[in-house]
């Protein structure tokens, strides 16, 4: 990997202690994308559809939730990520779990790899940590085959709650990371075709209210996004009807983009 920049540096360090911090029990795997929270996910995996014996660049992938899941479904996954110890936390959880992982050690938007080589690349929370963006994509798409396609999830710049969550939540977040807006999905489109994107959470976002002003969790002392996938459906009830109006809220064009995340993809076009 090329020498990291201040900014690279300051994100792997904090990425390796969250690794460190983390016991292996703890990282949930099914949940991250079963939990009738992981709405993100859900929506990715049905567009995605069967994965087995696709290649899967997942990019990002921290304690490798993601890419466990993926392999369990019977995908051959690489794992990429800044942190040398999400790497190797990645790695110990393929093994729990059985199954085998390639670990990569790079930065997002410095990755040396192979032309052509991915069906599908995954970025869940990651481009939002990058800098350079352009040469992401720009390295996304040299590293999909010819018709594959990159799925990715985000949050948005724009909701005045999240942003102030965002002020609260100064140890569990880094102070580099800026949310995406509407520029990031052009930029996307400069290198992929058939961009589309799709809004989660606006309503739903009361369940943070609760974690803070009923259950008295500080956004520094646990992570909200994070604790979400460890909601069971039978303590939701209050909340579904809000994951129900979100599905009006989020196709509104205005209102769309106070929506907490965004996921977004597209397809490498064949030449």
């Amino acid at each position: 990997m090329a020498t990291e920049t201040p900014i690279q540096e300051r994100e792997a360090a904090f990425h390796d202690a969250w690794a460190c911090g983390t016991r292996i029990e703890d990282v949930l795997v099914r949940e991250c994308f079963e939990a009738p929270t992981a709405l993100e996910n859900q929506f990715i995996l049905r567009l995605m559809g069967p994965l087995s014996g696709k290649r899967i660049l997942d990019i990002g992938a921290g304690l490798g939730e993601s890419s466990v899941y993926f392999a369990l479904k019977g995908a051959r996954v690489t794992t990429v990520d800044i942190a040398p110890q999400m790497v190797e936390k990645a790695l110990s959880l393929g093994k729990r779990y059985e199954i085998e992982l390639q670990g990569i050690v790079a930065s997002a938007d410095n990755l040396s790899l192979p032309d052509g080589a991915y069906d599908f690349i995954y970025v869940a929370n990651t481009i939002h940590h990058v800098q350079d963006r352009d040469s992401l994509f720009a390295q996304m798409s040299r590293a999909l085959k010819p018709g594959g396609m990159f799925f990715s999830y985000d949050p948005l710049a724009y909701n005045p709650v999240i942003n102030l969550y965002r002020r609260m939540a100064t140890r569990v977040r880094t102070a580099d990371e800026s949310p995406l807006t509407t520029r990031d999905i052009d930029l996307a489109r400069k290198y992929f075709s058939h961009v589309k994107h799709r809004e989660f959470w606006i309503a739903g976002l009361l369940l943070f209210l609760k974690y803070y002003l009923i259950d008295g969790v500080h956004p520094n002392q646990d992570r909200y996004w994070k604790r979400i996938l460890r909601e069971r459906r039978e303590r939701l009830g209050w909340w579904m009807p809000l994951r129900h109006l979100d599905t009006v809220l989020t196709r509104i064009p205005l209102a769309r983009w106070l929506s907490w995340n965004v996921v977004l993809w597209g397809v490498k076009g064949v030449a």
